[in-house]
């Protein structure tokens, strides 16, 4: 199955290790931290430029989205 994050990306719900708020979470260092060093390893894929709801997190990359977690979640299940 698949999950549609926005614009025309889809990401495998196999591969989907967290959907995380961009508001709450970014409030950790380590968080933060996270983010940084995925971007430095060119992990970090802008589904688009929109205003950044949340971020997926899979095996091998980071999906900035401009749709919020509640939504994705209902996708998802």
């Amino acid at each position: 199955m698949y999950l549609h994050i926005g614009e025309d990306t889809l990401v495998r719900d196999k591969d989907i290790i967290g959907i995380f708020d961009m508001d709450t979470s970014t409030v950790n260092k380590a968080t933060r931290d996270y983010l940084k060093k995925a971007e430095k390893d060119k992990k970090v894929i802008y589904v688009n430029y929109d205003l950044p709801k949340c971020f997926v997190v899979t095996d091998k990359n980071v999906f900035v989205s401009p749709i919020n977690t509640g939504t994705l979640n209902k996708r998802a299940k």
